[in-house]
């Protein structure tokens, strides 16, 4: 089988998505394709100069209760901005305390007037998403260029989406590549995967097709999946860098366990066909199962299936079936990106809080 694979329509595709739901806005799930995420996903604020803090130190463990009456010891003591945002963000995400967008909100609003870029940025996602408030975007986008600024690289990558968007903000994509590369040289790799795409294209940025992959390669390399996929078919055909078969089945197989429906489908024809993985059938068709469940689809991998023998298929369909059964329960997106997600509250740490700490 001549296999060549196209890239392209994955990161058009992939770029055009984040453009289209203004509530991705936020901490990106790593998300270009590039695609930020929901606002306030429990993402720690920084951790104040102060070495040994307590409370973040509690929050980074998911001992929230602590996290709050530590913060509020802060509060009270120094009047230190970043314990107003912890505080802030517990409410926000109802963690250790009762959810209180209000209460958030007037936190954030403290810390905020004190300088501190994370409340900056988490005001600009409730101003964008209507939490605690009517939505005003306007004003979202003004504080996202105020945290960014100030070095926030969230909020550098989310102001590049609106300046490509070209709705709130007036289109201008040399503004995007110019905040993207801020992102991008901070080490977020979908802001390296969103600035290959403008290097690859031309977009905003001079043509540069050795610097897209080196991004490419970077953001794969993160951990990002649409870069994982994208970069393995660079490998595989060998477009920009050294065809390496071996490697682009490894970059598959981690998208394809994340749940990337392009990955499984390619990884599929990898194991169908035998090259850069040893060949086996009953992997091929488990992986074109699961890729078909998700979504994707290969007439090749159909007519492979087709003609399998009955055990193999069998076999194949036994092991995908896990997966899909998590795959109805989740749904076909991807269960894994870059971001760390905060640990559950034990239940000890659920407690509703004493009443002080207010703003």
């Amino acid at each position: 089988m001549n296999v060549v694979w196209n890239a392209s329509r994955i990161g058009a595709a992939a770029l055009a998505a984040a453009l289209l739901s203004q509530a991705a806005l936020a901490q990106p799930k790593p998300a270009p394709q590039p695609k930020p995420s929901q606002p306030s996903s429990a993402a720690p604020p920084a951790a104040s100069s102060d070495e040994g803090d307590v409370a973040y130190a509690a929050f980074q463990r998911g001992l929230y209760l602590t996290a709050f009456r530590e913060a509020t010891k802060r509060v009270d003591e120094k009047n230190d901005p970043k314990a107003m945002t912890l505080l802030g963000e517990l409410y926000a995400d109802g963690l250790g305390v009762p959810n209180d967008d209000k209460k958030a909100n007037e936190w954030y609003k403290l810390a905020a007037a004190r300088g501190d870029r994370e409340a900056i940025f988490a005001l600009a996602m409730f101003r964008l998403s209507g939490r605690a408030g009517p939505t005003d975007r306007a004003a979202g986008a003004k504080l996202l260029g105020d945290a960014a600024k100030l070095g926030h690289i969230i909020a550098a990558y989310d102001l590049a989406l609106l300046y490509l968007e070209g709705q709130l903000l007036p289109q201008d994509f040399t503004r995007a590549a110019e905040l993207m590369k801020t992102a991008a040289d901070a080490g977020n790799p979908q802001a390296q995967y969103a600035l290959a795409t403008f290097y690859r294209e031309g977009r905003g940025v001079k043509m540069n097709a050795q610097e897209a992959t080196r991004l490419l390669a970077a953001s794969a390399r993160a951990g990002y999946t649409d870069a994982e996929v994208e970069y393995a078919i660079a490998l595989f055909n060998g477009t920009g860098v050294k065809q390496d078969e071996r490697a682009a089945g490894e970059f598959l197989l981690k998208a394809a366990k994340k749940n990337s429906a392009p990955a499984q489908s390619r990884l599929a024809l990898m194991y169908a066909s035998g090259r850069g993985i040893k060949a086996d059938p009953v992997e091929a068709a488990r992986w074109h199962m699961i890729a078909v469940a998700g979504g994707s689809n290969d007439q090749y991998l159909e007519d492979f299936v087709r003609k399998m023998n009955p055990a193999d298929r069998a076999k194949a369909e036994e092991k995908a079936k896990p997966w899909i059964a998590l795959m109805q329960v989740r749904g076909p997106t991807p269960f894994d990106q870059t971001q760390p997600t905060a640990q559950q509250p034990t239940q000890a740490q659920t407690l509703t809080p004493p009443a002080q700490a207010k703003p």
